[in-house]
């Protein structure tokens, strides 16, 4: 007898095996016909694939977030279905699952088209409404490879050489269609009907540029059409919001192909930069953060001592001189390792924190780059603490407490908290490792805050906290990042006097906030929809005079509110009021302030805010006194 253990702890007994499929029979029809897959004693697996030992078992529904991404994936075959029997010479590479939806590359003779979409999507239709089931076979190597030779997919081909130990492999066939995967996959088309192929893109075999180009298909697919729904109105929004589109529209910065990856950064683009880069310069002083600089380029030798030269140096830019090697930096962890060794330390000192402006290089590959958020060379908000293990608690207590205020007066309310814990793979003791696991565990706790545990995703150097916003359409951003490094510091020889004389290594914690303030202000634009708030706001205040006869009372609004610090532009030009409120409208500036005569004469402005409120005449110190509090309240 087969006993089978389902969640609610209930048992059922089989005289000898039994499917997946079998057993959610056995329930009910109903949701017999709604079984996607199942988890096998926590593994999930096909409907069909067969229990033969006493086994817990959890069945997946198109309701679960697993369900929801075997339909996925199964939907990207359905592309390679679809594909082949409208374009025969088509050759398919891989078809993963991505968030919120998935893609398919294929090598074809020529570049797709949308109508070649509509008529892929189209076909992908009339092929569901066959409502056909979706057929696994375990087959052995030898003969996946005779499958695919007599199908001609070299691609696929190359999949299969790398992976030399596989004996069987999965095929999965839809009709006369087959395509390779570890699965599982959805049991019938009727799983598949909720579906939209969004884009085309370009992408290289194996995501290098050097190999061959491909053609990427990407969709999305969901259980529930209200999902598509609500889905394809969030991108609509996010298109709206994308940084790039409004960093041309309000002229704050461009990307040029002489410094792909790179930033030039135009006035009012500048502006917004150094309005976040002052607030965190604050934030570094009233936390006890000293403030450092580092150089970019660094010799060779140091990064053969951190293993990034062993590791990571494709991803870093290196130059010669002198017959040096040397690279420009990465990260600017190692710098400030130097910076604290550069004297005799005591315990007496620590913690020591030293947070710096860095401007750092990686060498991305030109395919992932994207606007301002992916870029090449960027400036982090990088600190660094040097402290002794007993202090760690402490400094991520404070750390997570000086996050919250940052992002919250950025805008960002909505935090998700996350603690990635000890790899397979890593350097010190259980001891350490147990130690600092819970300081970072305990750090949340105290701040009150509910937080997942990511197993084994910490880096092999120590565990660290991720803190990810929530947007204002919902989407995600692994953002902040507090890392415990019991490794750097000893590599690097950095050392401090402890109470009895001796000398030991400090703990290194890395810890960003806004990270790359490019993303960071990427993801402001966005957050934001261009409309930053006042404080932010690259200009805060424009005056606009109706008539020349105002010019010179307009010159002394503004420079008014200049000297009080507030960015300000003044339009003398002679042009129609509301040609010039609707100009600066679309600029989504905080204020527009409009002087006519009554408003010379009585010194007072006309004041319309952001959204087309008009807030009637107030006098310039009324106007003067509230713009002052909310940017001194980050409102």
């Amino acid at each position: 007898m087969i006993q089978i253990t389902l969640p609610d702890n209930s048992k059922r007994e089989f005289p000898g095996p039994v499917s997946i499929a079998d057993v959610a029979r056995s329930i009910g029809p109903g949701l017999a016909k709604m079984t996607v897959a199942g988890k096998i004693d926590g593994r999930l697996a096909d409907a069909s694939d067969v229990i033969d030992h006493d086994a817990r078992l959890q069945i997946i529904t198109p309701k679960d977030a697993e369900g929801v991404e075997i339909i996925r994936h199964s939907t990207a075959h359905l592309v390679g279905h679809a594909v082949k029997q409208l374009y025969p010479t088509a050759k398919m590479v891989i078809g993963p699952v991505i968030d919120e939806g998935f893609y398919y590359d294929i090598a074809f003779e020529r570049p797709f088209t949308p109508e070649d979409m509509a008529a892929i999507e189209a076909r992908m239709r009339e092929l569901i409404a066959q409502d056909y089931d979706v057929i696994k076979k375990m087959t052995p190597r030898a003969e996946v490879i005779e499958v695919f030779k007599a199908r001609g997919e070299d691609y696929k081909l190359r999949l299969v050489d790398d992976m030399p130990d596989e004996t069987a492999m999965g095929l999965y066939y839809h009709q006369e269609y087959v395509d390779m995967c570890r699965g599982p996959h959805v049991p019938n088309t009727r799983f598949l009907k909720v579906f939209k192929l969004m884009k085309l893109a370009g992408a290289y075999w194996r995501g290098d540029a050097k190999n061959e180009q491909l053609q990427r298909i990407y969709g999305t697919a969901w259980a529930d059409k209200k999902d598509l729904d609500a889905y394809i109105q969030r991108i609509e929004e996010a298109e709206k919001r994308d940084h790039r589109r409004l960093g041309r529209e309000l002229d704050l910065f461009h990307i040029d192909d002489v410094a792909p990856g790179v930033v030039f950064w135009h006035p009012k683009g500048w502006a917004v930069w150094q309005a976040v880069e002052q607030y965190m310069r604050q934030v570094y002083r009233d936390t006890g953060y000293q403030e450092v600089k580092g150089p970019q380029i660094l010799d060779k030798s140091l990064w053969e001592k951190t293993g990034h030269w062993q590791n990571y140096r494709e991803n870093m830019f290196t130059t010669e001189s002198e017959k040096r090697d040397y690279a420009l930096k990465p990260m600017n962890c190692p710098g400030h390792v130097l910076i604290f060794k550069h004297g005799l330390r005591s315990y007496r000192d620590l913690p020591i924190r030293y947070g710096e402006f860095g401007q750092c290089h990686r060498n991305e590959p030109s395919g992932g780059l994207h606007g301002i958020m992916r870029v090449r060379g960027f400036t982090q908000d990088d600190g660094h603490i040097f402290c002794t293990e007993d202090q760690i608690l402490d400094e991520c207590v404070a750390f997570t407490e000086q996050l919250q205020k940052v992002y919250a007066d950025f805008g960002f309310t909505d935090i998700i908290y996350k603690v990635a814990t000890r790899p397979e793979s890593r350097v010190g003791s259980d001891e350490l490792w147990d130690k600092a696991e819970h300081a970072c565990m305990e750090a949340l706790r105290r701040s009150s805050v509910e937080f997942a545990i990511a197993p084994g995703d910490g880096a092999f150097y120590g565990p660290k906290i991720e803190y990810t916003l929530r947007d204002a359409i919902g989407r995600h951003w692994q953002c902040g990042t507090m890392q415990v490094d019991f490794n750097m510091g000893e590599r690097l020889g950095a050392e401090y006097v402890t109470e009895t004389s001796g000398r030991a290594h400090p703990v290194m914690l890395h810890r960003a906030i806004v990270g790359s303030l490019e993303r960071f202000i990427g993801m402001l634009v966005e957050h934001h929809s261009g409309a930053l708030p006042s404080w932010l706001a690259p200009v805060q205040v424009v005056v606009l005079t109706i008539t020349d006869a105002q010019a010179d009372y307009a010159r002394e609004v503004a420079k008014t509110l200049q000297n009080q610090g507030l960015r300000v532009e003044l339009d003398l030009q002679n042009e129609k009021i509301t040609y010039k409120i609707r100009k600066h409208s679309l600029q989504k500036l905080p204020y527009i302030l409009v002087v006519g005569d009554k408003e010379k004469e009585a010194g007072a402005v006309a004041v319309r805010a952001r959204g087309n409120q008009d807030l009637g005449v107030m006098p310039l110190q009324a106007f003067s006194e509230r713009i002052a509090a909310e940017v001194a309240d980050k409102r």
